[in-house]
């Protein structure tokens, strides 16, 4: 045990040295521009000494002496510039939601813990990001300014930046051994090299991206070009020594935790791959569809657990893993965990949709229970409602009255069965019908999104240190979440929104919630996972029988009107 407590405190030092290495590359980047800056000031002192002195006198050498002066004035005050906006360039910064320490006091104890047993600084605040992922943020860049919630006693720590799915999937063990690591990294942070580098480079990024921040005028933004410029050669001079300090910080913080809780951590690292595939299934397939109708699911990290629970019941390879659940969560280490999970909830939406900042009569909150209704429902009927508008702009007439589907004989109102007729239709030398249908409702689609109002990019409200702070959310969103559908796609999903209105309102059907897959048509308890392939073939082939003999074996009434928004 001696001998690989000795090789892993070697390897720490190995990785913590190049990391010191290459910080100082990164620095020799820095004074070799301050000194290119400085060398057409350094030939006009010179210069300008030597006449004095009876030295390289005459009128040529005068020309010289002049010329090269105003040169380095212009020079000097052009550094100036590039320095200065460096210096004031704002580093972008994760949009994330603070959590105070009086929020989550036993979080804070566990965290302070896992850094006196590494002996490193602790981080100077905890926060949570709605994301699989945990890091260090350097937030101390003086662009910045003070931070609303630094309590800790190191406040030039970095912030722990931690996944709120993690803590509600996590049990509170696999969160300690996964943070480990993390934690570890405070460590190299606080060396002072390695700090100066960050924040050159941290200046520099920033700095690049100037010229495209909003708001700029002309002149300005024209000046911040040029400074985009240097600041682009210079980072490119040490883009590569500060990815390998990066890489020798991780090894080093790596090295550091091997000794707390390695063998959990094995098992941790499992439930990390585990929670990110259940969160991307619950984003795009469960919160995606609320988010375009303007409500916001608000309990997004307490649905990842039932999401992960039916992945591990689903599949075999993940067996045992529900067994976890009896042990305590690290959500427990939180005050109130309705409330974080809120805001984490709010700022997810922003991320990924970009939906407003605060809650209101076109942006409101969803609770679990209320989704199938609020949501499902509505939005099956909302599809229904734009596919009729699309046929009625065709001029697609109601469908012929068909003994089979009508007792007397009349189809009025908005039916599936004009639906199952137009796409059953033999399809013309120019278009198929589902082609024609397809490519209106792309269009129509396309309309509405351009009606809508731009999300406004402001921070979430809150006093400093509450959990409903949310720091650097300036441009949202930063991520889309889809790209955009095909028109078969969206047929597909506007035809299907149509079977299942049908459904819910001629044989009992009712809307609900698979944790996997989003809406879903329950009848009785049993999901009726098949209807998707019976739509794809009449959408895709034009054979309406699948779907017909889906239709005949549920009940549902093709030929009677459903009740649309």
């Amino acid at each position: 045990m001696s001998g690989t407590g000795s090789g892993s405190a070697a390897a720490e030092e190995r990785g913590a040295r190049a990391a010191r290495l290459r910080a100082l590359a990164v620095l020799r980047v820095r004074s070799w521009a301050t000194a290119l800056a400085l060398l057409p000031a350094a030939a006009a002192v010179v210069l300008l000494a030597a006449g004095p002195a009876g030295h390289l006198t005459g009128a040529g050498w005068d020309a010289v002496r002049w010329t090269v002066t105003a040169v380095a004035v212009l020079v000097l005050l052009a550094a100036g510039v590039v320095a200065l906006v460096i210096a004031r360039a704002r580093p972008a910064v994760t949009p994330t939601v603070e959590l105070a320490e009086p929020a989550a006091p036993d979080l804070y104890r566990m965290v302070q813990d896992l850094a006196d047993r590494l002996g490193v600084p602790a981080p100077s605040a905890i926060a949570l990001t709605p994301d699989c992922d945990s890091w260090l943020e350097d937030r101390t860049h003086p662009a910045h300014g003070p931070r609303p919630n630094a309590l800790r006693r190191a406040p030039d720590a970095p912030v722990l930046v931690i996944g709120s799915p993690f803590l509600w999937w996590m049990r509170v063990g696999e969160l300690r051994a996964v943070l480990a690591p993390v934690v570890a990294g405070t460590g190299p942070s606080a060396q002072p090299d390695i700090a100066a580098a960050r924040r050159f480079v941290q200046g520099l990024d920033a700095a690049v991206a100037a010229p495209r921040r909003p708001g700029l005028d002309p002149v300005r933004r024209l000046g911040a070009r040029g400074v985009g410029a240097v600041a682009r050669v210079l980072l490119r001079s040490c883009r590569g020594h500060a990815a390998e300090m990066e890489r020798g910080v991780a090894a080093a913080s790596s090295e550091r935790a091997q000794a707390v809780d390695y063998g959990v951590r094995i098992v941790a690292q499992e439930q990390v791959g585990l929670a990110y595939a259940g969160w991307d299934r619950l984003l795009t397939r469960v919160a995606l569809p609320a988010w375009r109708m303007g409500r916001w699911p608000s309990r997004l990290d307490a649905g990842v657990v039932s999401a992960l629970t039916e992945l591990s019941r689903r599949d075999r390879l993940a067996e045992g893993f529900t067994s976890r659940l009896g042990e305590r969560p690290a959500c427990d280490l939180l005050e109130e965990p309705g409330t974080v999970d809120e805001a984490a909830s709010l700022l997810a939406a922003r991320l990924f949709h970009g939906g407003p900042a605060e809650p209101g009569p076109d942006w409101s909150p969803v609770d679990w229970q209320q989704y199938p209704d609020e949501v499902v429902d509505r939005k099956w009927r909302a599809d229904a409602a734009r596919l009729f508008a699309v046929l009625d702009r065709l001029g697609v007439l109601e469908a012929s009255p068909d003994p089979e589907d009508s007792m007397d004989g009349r189809v009025d109102g908005p039916t599936l069965a004009r639906v199952l007729t137009h796409l059953s239709t033999a399809p013309t030398a120019a278009e198929s019908p589902s082609e024609a249908l397809a490519a209106a409702l792309t269009a129509a689609v396309a309309r509405e999104e351009a009606g809508r109002p731009e999300p406004a990019p402001v921070a979430l409200p809150g006093a400093p240190g509450s959990p409903h702070a949310v720091y650097g959310s300036d441009a949202l969103p930063l991520f889309p979440l889809q790209p955009p559908r095909t028109g078969r796609e969206l047929l597909a999903d506007h035809v299907t929104a149509m079977v299942c209105c049908a459904a819910v309102d001629t044989a009992g059907a009712r809307p609900g919630l698979d944790w996997l897959d989003g809406p879903a048509l329950f009848l009785g308890e049993e999901r009726q996972s098949e209807l998707s392939g019976c739509v794809l073939t009449l959408v895709e082939d034009g054979d309406p029988d699948p779907l017909r003999l889906w239709l005949a074996r549920t009940g549902v009434r093709p030929e009677k009107p459903v009740r649309l928004v």
